[in-house]
């Protein structure tokens, strides 16, 4: 069998079999043979099936390349809604072809939630939805989330397919779905965009019809031309090569079929000649009641031996896909658990391989697309990625046609509409040196081990079989979570000053668990090297903390004269609008360690104001992981949730804004207290990403020159499994040794000081700003797409904005170059003295919205310098 057909580059189009003898026509943008092929359906219902090249469903492709056309859909969906509406988005794929594609495309959107579409019952799952899809072999789809809020909102739905061929699927689910969940927006997403001109009318009828605005987005678009009697013509064709098919196999003997599995063909590898090039074809190994083998053939008797099983230790409670849901937290935590897993993975593959294959399972598409991701980055050998499927094609061994070879096996996760034929294409006779099959642990049954089941059917077309079982995610009824939550393992007490931090006691109780003891500093190169290759969560270590100059120090000091009033006047303007909106006995919990300073700061405010003696605490919160879980359960049991307001110092782009709204919302979804408001009150809010805040500027808060030695000597927080069980805070370090530099306290009493003189200006501030409009505009965010795309960065995550964050950067990661706005003063005095310290370009930028913006070193390993991270002298 020629190989090109995996990766869709064929010298023939592989639509020409069908074309030549239907007289089927595919017509469109250039690209349009380059993503598809064509083969024929076994469905009474049509004739053609449209073969995606780069869906890694029929044909095995590179699994970055799959990622990638999905992703990149998610970024032009994300570029049409703009970020304040992509923030609200929820994901909505189609089983079983679009599954992964639909995960895709929901990274590529950023922080959104995914829900696939199934055709699994899952026993205590309350079905929120369901619809038709006419053309398949298998029409009923059920929506099976875990909660089902995840479908109410009115945020615009994402719906993902493969391909959108008449729009009937799209139009009987946005139908079935406005009825119960009304929205203002639809985006549809498809691959291939294959409506003819009437079905590109009715969508735009229909979003009139319902009231809502309904978008499409797709890779590419065309048509496809039928003549007349195609259905007839092609069911006629597909009954005379079956039968054809079946009456050679009918004519090989037992024997000769065992020589054939032993040469690596079975029963639907190439096959030769039999007749006229019409009827070159193969069906595929029929599932057989015993052995065919004859006693002396050694092919299953050694098989036991070539099926290698692989345990991935994969996160407990972390759902396999998005049938129940799928949220960034979960997101965030398989990223987290990749590397490992794939590296376990790669010990189970021969060092020899040059080809090999990952074989998904069905609707289980985006777990081992994302293995074999990972995978391809790690071994040598060359990786692909397709699934196993239950639509019936087929099998033609010509190169003119997509799919070239069948392996048929027998259903193995017990389907509830009956047992079955299940297929795996171009799989057979492509030299796979290796096969990783990756099922969920319902499909983990004996009919998957057996003889003429699917491990058995790869193993004789490949010299090594490797199974991975993920665990089929199951969600617990919401009534058992909410009883589970009410009596939550015993939570210690905060720890406070002074045997945890330089704070007095009563100024903060820090919800996190002392890892003084444990060693968790990493050089500041090795940990972006790390971080950047997705080895390492940056919450997984720390920086070793620096220790400043000097001149530094003086720096410091200057700044804090200089801006002392002017802070002063920003923690009276946040706290006043705190009382005099969100509750009059506001519970303040810092967002640890930024914003614990500016949390005692509010709190000192509240006392010298208004007499108030509040409670103070920090937290942890980790941006792709959320917040600390356990310390809200522990709030939640100490104090109304409806009191609690989180605090930061500023704002930049917005990340840790949206990180605190998702991670409240899973959190109460998983059945955790309600009541908690996710919104953040900031000192400083220059990216304009929330409604409570001291000051829009962005000026130099002198709490973000230092690390621990202006933060009451805490560590930034640790979130590592083998340090932070389920039932844990997460963790921080008290760096005691570092109390002859400590300046926490005297940075606090130097702002306090001011309260006095900038009283009367609170007050006016606080009116004019309470009634004006304080809509965040999220134009940070905004700015840092923009610069991430012009300076070829492509990664909003190493772009900080801000006089904060920039700081951050130069104290704590690996520092590309600065960008200044011209003409910025002594707010920029000590990023100057740093970036000096350590070589790094500051660059003057004249329409920057931020007084500066910190690039972190794209693509970095150790002695790379570039936006290309290739190695070239600065």
């Amino acid at each position: 069998m020629n190989n090109a057909v995996n990766n869709g580059h064929d010298a023939v189009w592989s639509g020409t079999w069908v074309a030549d003898r239907l007289g089927v026509e595919l017509v469109g943008d250039d690209t349009l043979t380059d993503l598809l092929g064509l083969a024929l359906r076994r469905n009474p219902k049509r004739a053609h099936l449209l073969v995606s090249h780069v869906l890694g469903k029929h044909i095995p492709q590179s699994p970055s390349v799959v990622h990638g056309h999905g992703f990149a859909l998610g970024r032009r969906v994300r570029e049409l809604l703009g970020a304040q509406e992509a923030a609200r988005a929820v994901v909505l794929g189609y089983a079983e072809t679009a599954t992964g594609l639909g995960h895709c495309v929901a990274d590529g959107l950023g922080a959104a939630p995914y829900l696939h579409s199934t055709r699994r019952p899952v026993a205590g799952v309350v079905t929120a939805g369901g619809f038709e899809e006419s053309h398949s072999h298998a029409t009923s789809h059920l929506l099976l989330p875990e909660d089902p809020s995840l479908l109410v909102g009115d945020g615009p739905l994402v719906l993902v397919d493969d391909e959108f061929s008449t729009g009937n699927t799209v139009l009987n689910t946005i139908r079935a779905l406005h009825e119960r969940y009304p929205r203002r927006r639809y985006v549809v997403v498809a691959l291939v965009d294959m409506r003819s001109a009437a079905d590109a009318g009715r969508l735009a009828e229909f979003a009139r019809e319902i009231g809502a605005r309904v978008d499409l987005i797709a890779t590419a678009s065309g048509t496809v031309r039928l003549p007349d009697g195609v259905l007839e013509k092609g069911q006629e064709l597909v009954a005379r090569y079956e039968a054809e098919d079946a009456a050679s196999g009918d004519r090989r003997s037992a024997g000769e079929q065992g020589a054939d599995a032993e040469a690596g063909l079975g029963g639907s590898g190439p096959s030769g000649a039999r007749g006229s090039d019409d009827v070159r074809h193969r069906r595929g190994a029929r599932p057989a009641t015993a052995d065919p083998h004859p006693e002396g053939d050694r092919t299953r008797r050694t098989l036991p031996g070539r099926i290698t099983r692989v345990d991935l230790s994969w996160p407990r409670g972390l759902p396999d896909g998005g049938r129940h849901g799928f949220t960034p937290g979960h997101r965030a935590r398989l990223e987290a658990a990749l590397p490992a897993m794939a590296a376990r993975l790669g010990e189970a593959i021969p060092e020899d391989a040059r080809r090999v294959l990952v074989l998904g399972f069905e609707e289980l598409m985006y777990a081992p697309l994302r293995l074999a991701c990972e995978l391809e980055r790690r071994v040598a050998a060359e990786v692909r990625y397709s699934t196993t499927t239950r639509s019936p094609v087929l099998a033609v061994d010509d190169p003119g046609y997509a799919i070239r070879s069948r392996i048929v096996f027998p259903a193995h996760d017990d389907p509830a509409d009956g047992p079955g034929e299940r297929y795996a294409y171009n799989v057979a006779g492509t030299g796979f040196d290796a096969v990783v099959a990756v099922v969920d642990s319902v499909a983990d049954t004996r009919e998957l081990h057996a003889p003429d089941g699917l491990l058995s059917q790869l193993a004789a077309h490949t010299p090594h079989v490797v199974l991975v079982v993920v665990p089929s995610y199951v969600p617990e009824p919401l009534y058992v979570a909410a009883l589970s939550e009410e009596r939550p393992a015993m939570l210690p007490e905060p720890l406070r000053g002074p045997d945890f931090s330089s704070y007095a006691p009563e100024e903060v109780g820090w919800l996190l668990q002392d890892l003084s003891d444990v060693t968790l500093e990493a050089p500041t190169e090795e940990r972006e090297e790390a971080i950047q290759s997705g080895g390492a969560h940056y919450a997984e270590s720390l920086p070793v903390e620096y220790q400043p100059s000097e001149q530094y120090q003086q720096l410091f000091h200057a700044a804090l004269e200089t801006s002392a009033a002017r802070i002063a006047q920003a923690v009276g303007v946040v706290t006043d609008s705190v009382i005099a909106e969100r509750s009059p006995r506001p519970v303040l919990v810092s967002l640890a360690r930024a914003g614990t300073p500016v949390g005692v700061l509010m709190r000192r405010w509240a006392q010298f104001r208004h007499g108030l003696d509040l409670p103070h605490y920090a937290v942890s919160i980790v941006r792709g992981r959320g917040i600390d879980a356990n310390a809200l359960r522990w709030l939640a049991a100490h104090h109304d949730p409806r009191d609690v307001v989180f605090v930061d110092g500023w704002t930049g782009k917005g990340a840790i804004t949206r990180e605190l709204a998702a991670a409240i919302r899973e959190f109460e979804e998983r059945g955790g207290a309600a009541g908690f408001d996710p919104e953040i009150a900031v000192l400083a809010d220059p990216g304009s990403c929330v409604r409570t805040y001291g000051t829009r500027d962005d000026f130099l808060i002198p709490s973000a020159c230092l690390n621990s030695t202006v933060s009451g000597l805490v560590s930034r927080t640790v979130l590592r499994a083998d340090l932070v069980g389920p039932d844990d805070f997460h963790g921080a370090k008290f760096y005691r040794e570092l109390a002859g530099t400590d300046v926490s306290v005297a940075f606090l009493d130097a702002i306090a000081a001011r309260f006095p003189e900038v009283a009367d200006a609170v007050d006016g501030a606080v009116k004019e700003l309470l009634a004006g409009d304080r809509t965040p505009s999220w134009e940070g965010w905004a700015a840092v797409e923009r610069i991430s795309e012009e300076y070829g960065i492509h990664d909003v995550n190493l772009v900080k904005p801000g006089v904060g964050e920039t700081t951050r950067v130069l104290l704590r990661r690996v520092p590309w170059k600065i960008l200044a706005r011209a003409g910025a003063g002594a707010d920029l005095d000590h990023v100057r003295l740093l970036a000096e310290q350590r070589g790094v370009p500051v660059e003057e930028v004249g329409d920057l919205p931020y007084t500066c913006v910190g690039l972190i070193h794209p693509q970095y390993t150790r002695g790379a310098t570039g936006a290309d991270g290739t190695a070239v002298t600065v």
